[in-house]
């Protein structure tokens, strides 16, 4: 198993919808893309997903997971069809570039709200790492969210309960 894509980090969106990829998510990229030949890595970009305020970013490795998992269902099932068209139609390979940025695909960049004002005014875009992908966020939005949901995510928690009681029991001890 590769690391992780850990944290979150802010970058600045130029004019050419150019965004630099932290160093430590294209260190994770790299391990995740099996033809990686020393530069320029690459990784599927999601902008499917309804009702996300950001696209999702899988290394080639990860993705080749979750395709041979959309394989194995039936064809023609709504089911596959909905995987199908969020996961496989509405997405992109992108390739980052020598200085490890990428040009923001036009979906994408639709689906972030970075439109040419957006992009003349100076935009920026957070990175959230989340394990085995990260995410896109355009930054006003990733904020706004975290500050909405950061409390909502211990509202399932029993008074004192501590974070870590969230994970499942594991067996071995």
């Amino acid at each position: 198993m590769s690391e992780a894509f850990r944290g979150e980090f802010n970058q600045k969106v130029d004019g050419k919808a150019r965004v630099s990829i932290p160093a430590p998510f294209r260190r994770v990229l790299e391990a995740g893309d099996p033809a990686f030949d020393g530069s320029r890595p690459k990784f599927v970009l999601i902008y499917g997903r309804p009702g996300s305020d950001f696209v999702e970013c899988y290394t080639i490795a990860q993705m080749k997971l979750l395709e041979a998992k959309i394989r194995r269902m039936p064809p023609g099932t709504p089911q596959r069809k909905a995987l199908e068209r969020n996961f496989i139609t509405l997405s992109q390979l992108v390739e980052v570039d020598d200085d490890g940025r990428i040009v923001m695909p036009p979906k994408a960049r639709e689906k972030l709200g970075l439109d040419a004002d957006a992009l003349k005014d100076g935009a920026e875009a957070t990175f959230a790492g989340t394990l085995d992908t990260f995410q896109i966020w355009r930054r006003d939005a990733y904020e706004a969210t975290l500050a909405t949901e950061a409390d909502a995510d211990f509202d399932f928690l029993e008074d004192g309960a501590d974070l870590l009681s969230l994970l499942p029991t594991d067996p071995e001890g």
